[in-house]
This record gives structure tokens, sequence and C-alpha cells, in this order.
């Protein structure tokens, strides 16, 4: 089988050819690595392969199959993740200039669950510095490129991630949300990606940047995938105490159910203020989409969100300067310009103030759900109002850079705040060429059924499907 073909199979179909040896875990390890060689000077993807080690693990894993032991779930699965996942011992520079040279000396939860289960990593991925910027701009490490045209963004700050997924090179990769930063890159790219429930997943061995809103999930080409990558990382962890003390459910166990009978709620109010026309458009095939679906679509409203916008950045702003405080005084022209202000802003912050937007945040949350989710089983919502800009237009000294850095996540950001799992759904494209997106919002630890609703959208869509053309 082609590489290509290898890298098209899909996680689960991969896997379960890797295990009745039709296919070694070697050989989709060298695809994986290939394809992200031969993409990486046109998007920047990549930070660092981990060829030795990917191939020292990979036959590890077919020798395991040929012994006939058994052998974790995602056996032989490549996969490549966001530069800010510890690894004990390898380098892990976030992005950053402060960082270069920075080695761990311990193991994230997520990659060790994800090594556990038998996955394959190839690879590190670039990202935004310190994963603090929407579009995934990156001045110390060079932009990462949209794999559509790369003369547009990929979304931030998981921009390697959303890059090299929609581009076939890896079959999934991890990202962190603290504002969308799973989502967009997701929605821009063309691809699936969830922002789970706060707590689901732990975060140790993360880089952090807001301890309330931080998250980590899964990129990937489907929902069904997306599913399988967040079995093998969701659950309790005694290392992160903001990890839920609960037992991961079983996200596949319904995923063939059906959207049937399921109830997709829309609040056009806030979350559609401003939205392009050609997004509109895609926004309301999508819609359709659903209800050939067999979902019921009602009209929903969806109180607090521009309060809600308001305290999610007096919270992100605040938790970031306080982190960075120490090396911001002492090392600030080592930060590039767009993270040096943010930073610089939320030093300013009164206390009170942040703490009254933590204050905040319980009882908006419950009167949100409370509204919300007695109309619907998920929230469908816009990810990106706007079609996706060029790197040049969106960059933080353009013109018109600032109003990027504020519009691109505006949508994302709000469900941080919640707390609440978020399900990031390619649409459509527009007609620029660039992919548009849109998420589905469900209830606390619900992600059993945004994974349900989005296997039964994407049954009758086929957006996720369609790939840009491997360079010549």
């Amino acid at each position: 089988m082609t590489s290509a073909g290898i890298l098209g199979l899909g996680i689960g179909r991969l896997a379960e050819a890797i295990r009745k040896r039709e296919i070694s875990a070697v050989a989709a390890a060298e695809a994986s690595l290939a394809a992200l060689e031969r993409w990486q000077p046109h998007l920047n993807a990549v930070a660092r392969p981990r060829r030795e080690a990917a191939l020292a693990a990979a036959e590890r894993i077919d020798a395991a199959i040929a012994r006939g032991e058994p052998v974790g779930p995602l056996a032989g699965v490549p996969m490549a993740h966001k530069d800010m996942f510890y690894r004990a011992g390898e380098l892990s520079e976030c992005g950053a200039k402060l960082r270069r040279g920075h080695v761990p000396a311990t193991t994230s939860t997520a990659l060790a669950c994800l090594d556990a289960a038998g996955a394959v990593q190839v690879a590190w991925l670039n990202m935004a510095e310190f994963a603090f910027n929407p579009t995934g701009h990156n001045d110390h490490t060079g932009h990462v490129r949209n794999p559509w045209n790369p003369a547009h963004i990929t979304g931030g700050s998981s921009s390697g991630s959303g890059a090299a997924v929609a581009a076939r090179a890896t079959l999934a990769a991890l990202g962190s949300d603290t504002g969308g930063s799973i989502r967009l890159p997701a929605a821009i790219c063309g691809i699936t990606g969830l922002k789970p429930t706060w707590g689901l997943v732990s975060r140790h061995g993360a880089m952090p940047l807001s301890a309330s809103l931080d998250t980590v999930g899964p990129l990937a080409v489907s929902a069904h995938d997306v599913a399988l990558v967040t079995q093998a990382i969701a659950g309790a962890d005694p290392l992160d105490p903001d990890c839920a003390a609960r037992p991961a459910p079983d996200f596949l166990a319904t995923i063939e159910g059906g959207a049937r009978g399921l109830v997709i709620g829309v609040a056009r109010g806030f979350l559609w203020e401003g939205v392009h026309e050609e997004v509109r458009v895609i926004l309301e095939d999508a819609l359709a989409a659903w209800r050939a679906a067999g979902a019921t679509v009602v009209e929903v409203e969806a109180p607090g969100l521009a309060e809600i916008r308001t305290l999610v950045g007096t919270i992100i702003l605040a938790e970031s300067a306080a982190l960075h405080a120490a090396q911001l005084r002492d090392h600030a022209d080592d930060y590039t310009q767009a993270v040096r202000t943010r930073l610089e802003t939320g030093l300013a912050i009164p206390a009170a103030t942040y703490l009254d937007a933590l204050r905040a945040r319980k009882p908006l949350t419950e009167a949100f759900c409370r509204t919300v989710f007695s109309r619907c089983d998920a929230l469908f919502a816009p990810v990106l109002l706007d079609p996706v800009p060029t790197i040049a237009e969106s960059d933080a000294g353009a013109p018109t850079g600032a109003r990027w850095q504020a519009t691109i996540p505006r949508n994302t950001r709000l469900f941080n705040y919640l707390g609440l799992p978020a399900l990031s759904l390619p649409s459509g494209f527009t007609r620029n060429g660039l992919p548009a997106g849109h998420q589905i919002v469900g209830r606390p630890f619900d992600e059993p059924t945004l994974f349900r609703l989005g296997h039964a959208f994407q049954n009758v869509t086929d957006w996720h499907l369609r790939a840009p053309a491997p360079p010549a």
C-alpha cells in the first residue's frame, strides 16, 4: 500500500490492519515521517521530527504483534503533537525563544496515555509562542501555513497540529485549547477537533497558560477518530488536581446511534453577530445537513454571552500574566511584541476584577446550561465569522491585525469560560478556497453525545474527507 493509502485509512482501520499484520507499524511511521518531510517546506508545521525514537517504538509494536502479545487500541498509529507536551529527556520549546533548549524531567500524562495505547509519536509540531496567539503567527519559529493555501493562517495556537492533520501527514495530533486553540485550527484547516470539558483530560506535563481555562484535546480528520484518541487520554489523574475524579465513559458506545431523536439548538443573537454572508450560507447549509441527518433543529436563547466575553478575557490575561511575570520582568525583549503586549495588559488587571470574573463563573454557567440544555442536546455555533484571512493581513503589526486578533477567538473562548465541551466540525469552503466550520457545544462531560452527533453529521457530509493537494 502507498504511503498516502496508509495515512488515508483513518485511525481505527489502520490500527486494525497493523494488528492483523497487513501493514507494519514501521511502514506507518515511515509514511507519516515522509509526508511531514514532504510538506515541511510548504507548511513549516514540524518543530522537530522523532525519526529514531518513532521507528524504534514501531519496531517494538511489530515485534509484540508477531509474538502474539496484546497491544493497545492505537497500536502503530502515527501521531505528532504540539511542542508543549513534555516528554522526559526531550526538548520542549513551546514555540518560544525563552524555552530554547528546555528539556523537561517529566512526561505529560496525555502522552503517557497515548504511549500505553500504542500510538507512535513521529514529531513535535510548531505552535504559537507560549500558546498565546489565535492566528498561529510566530516570529520565533516562523509562521505555520495553511495547507489549502500557504498564504493564509492555520489558526492558533495549535497551528502545526491543524496543518499536519489537514495535510494528512499524521493521523492525529494533541493540541491545547484555552480560548479556541484546538477548534480554530480545526475549523480553519478543515478537520475535526475537540475542546473537552474542563477537567476531563489531565493537563499534567503540558505547558500551562491559564489554569482556569486550559484544556487538552485531539485534532483528527473525523469525529470518530477524535473519539478514539479521547478514549485513550481521558480520565482521572492524581498528578493533576483539577482533573475530575471520575472514570472516562465509553466514547464509542453510542457513536453509531445517529442524530435522530436528538435536538440541535441555534442561538442566533450574539453568536451570529457580524457573520460574513459567505459563512452564513455555509452555516445554514450545515443546519440543513443536521436536519438531513435526523436531528431536530430549534431556536434557543443563550444568556450571558456578552458578559462572558469580557470575563473570559480578564481571566486569561490575568492568569497568563501572573504565570509569566518574573520572565517578563527579566526577559521582556525575548517575547514577541504581540505576546508581550497581552501579558503587560494582564499585569494591569486589579485582583478584585480577576476574582469577580472567577466568582461569576458558576452562576453564569448554571444559567447558561439551564436555559440552553433544557431545550436541546447540543448548541450549534459558528467558529470563525469570516473567511480565513491571510497571514499578512492578520499579523499583529498589520493595519487590520488588531481586528483579526480580537474577532478570531470571539466565539470559541466563551465556552472555555463555561468549561463546556465543544466539537469543531468542517462545514464547507468559502470562495477563497479555505475551509469554514462550526462547533457543537454540549453539557458538562457529555462528550459521548457530541461524538454521536458529529459522526452522524459526517455520515451525511464529506467536508472532513476533503484534503488539500499534496505538494509537487
